[in-house]
């Protein structure tokens, strides 16, 4: 993930930047379908190197069947295939699924777990996934660092980091508390729509005038 990392933004423009975000979008929301929060981790595991919506089209039918563990295990490892194929590395993310299911109907009773420690003993379950469902799920102000919060984190300097652990804690360290919880939806869709990687949209960026980054397409 290289990127250009910016000089930190000060507080005051920290705190301009997320009013305006939360004046724009009060409540956003990830992109990924679920039902619960069994298919919220599924889905978000099954999106790593994939676009949420290559991951929905692949769902809809998937979670009609299997919207459980035990469910998933029925299908197997072979019907889950046939769901997910369209979507990249499907055979190792299918082995996971099944893996994972299997550890939540023995270990957890069939429920998924409220821990990050336990989420990520999960098959295919790493910080990043466990952080998107203790969020979403849970409404814990965890932040999931993507590779668009990493690129805007740094062309900002809202949340500048040399790893993804760094512009995690630089999230959790530099923005109000009271922006927290959705943080990181604010920023995540800021990079996958505005601060895009090669084309970024300054013209119609709402913090371009806060915004440092010197290579403004405008």
């Amino acid at each position: 993930m290289a990127q250009k990392t910016a000089k930190q933004m000060k507080y005051h423009d920290i705190r301009e930047v997320f009013r305006r975000f939360h004046e724009a979008e009060p409540e956003p929301k990830g992109e990924l379908d679920h039902v619960n929060v069994y298919t919220l981790v599924v889905a978000v595991a099954l999106s790593a190197q994939a676009t949420d919506v290559g991951v929905n089209k692949a769902t809809r039918e998937l979670f009609k069947i299997a919207d459980t563990p035990q469910k998933m295990l029925d299908l197997g490892e072979e019907g889950l295939i046939e769901h997910i194929k369209t979507i990249g590395l499907y055979r190792q993310k299918a082995k996971n699924v099944i893996k994972l299911s299997r550890i939540l109907v023995e270990d957890f009773g069939g429920e998924v777990p409220s821990s990050r420690a336990a989420l990520e003993s999960l098959p295919g379950v790493g910080r990043k996934t466990a952080n998107v469902v203790l969020n979403m799920w849970w409404k814990v102000p965890t932040q999931a660092v993507d590779t668009h919060i990493f690129r805007v984190g740094n062309r900002t300097g809202i949340c500048p980091g040399k790893d993804v652990v760094a512009v995690e804690r630089a999230v959790e360290d530099n923005i109000p508390a009271e922006y927290l919880q959705h943080a990181h939806h604010w920023l995540i869709l800021h990079g996958r729509y505005v601060c895009k990687a090669r084309k970024p949209v300054c013209g119609n960026c709402l913090i371009r005038d806060i915004c440092p980054f010197e290579e403004k397409n405008l």
